[in-house]
């Protein structure tokens, strides 16, 4: 049995079965939620490793939900929602969501992002394993990798782990063009039209908390259709 623990929030009951039905039959444990109280309930009593969340609950909006784990838990958490409009991502990404899937979804699309999430957090426990002990500074804009922390102008930013993933990655190839395949291969393990539009939305939250302003972008210099790359500041 695949001891990776998901805790499913969904108030539709065929989507929640269509869900849990696949996970069951991929050796995956997991607990449901079908409201947003119990949603936080289960987050903070079962400690599940992902949580699957949809927005549209019939007690609290899930952006609501979000918002009060993160006040306590940085639980990699995926939305699956039919909101498609880049503002309910954004909003959804802004208050800590580390992914965003668009109904309807594919059953192989969402187990794929499930692998993600577990390489990742096997990842981080590796990294943490091993203590890399490098501070990344580049002007105003300093990563404190042991810490996982980023700094700009001496506090400490507010960043997802999408976020500070995306600002790692670029520090850590500083004067380098990373195309959109590059980037979306190293951060969601894949290079789905989804990941791409999911990186668009992620770049733009990233830099409205590292740039003074969006339209002279200071450290993160965009190539139309090509990618993204972290440029070197005077300190």
């Amino acid at each position: 049995m695949n001891k990776f623990k998901v805790l499913v929030v969904e108030d539709d009951s065929p989507v929640r079965n269509l869900i849990t039905t696949t996970l069951k039959t991929h050796d995956y444990l997991f607990v449901t939620a079908s409201s947003g109280e119990e949603a936080i309930m289960q987050a903070s009593t079962c400690n599940p490793d992902v949580v699957f969340l949809d927005l549209g609950l019939p007690d609290m909006d899930g952006i609501e939900v979000i918002k009060r784990i993160r006040e306590w838990s940085n639980m990699p958490i995926i939305v699956i929602s039919a909101r498609s409009d880049d503002e309910d991502k954004i909003e959804a990404l802004d208050m800590g969501a580390d992914d965003y899937l668009t109904k309807p979804f594919s059953v192989e699309e969402l187990l794929a992002r499930l692998r993600v999430m577990q390489r990742r957090i096997a990842l981080l426990t590796s990294e943490a394993g091993m203590g890399e002990n490098t501070i990344y500074t580049n002007g105003q804009l300093k990563i404190d990798f042991v810490a996982r922390c980023a700094y700009l102008n001496e506090e400490e930013l507010k960043l997802t782990p999408i976020e500070y993933k995306l600002l790692c990655l670029l520090a850590k190839n500083t004067g380098k063009v990373l195309t959109h395949t590059y980037i979306t291969q190293k951060i969601w393990g894949s290079s789905w039209q989804n990941d791409v539009a999911s990186l668009r939305v992620f770049m733009a939250t990233l830099r409205k908390k590292i740039e003074v302003g969006p339209d002279c972008p200071q450290y993160i210099q965009t190539h139309i259709g090509v990618g993204y790359r972290m440029m070197r500041v005077d300190g």
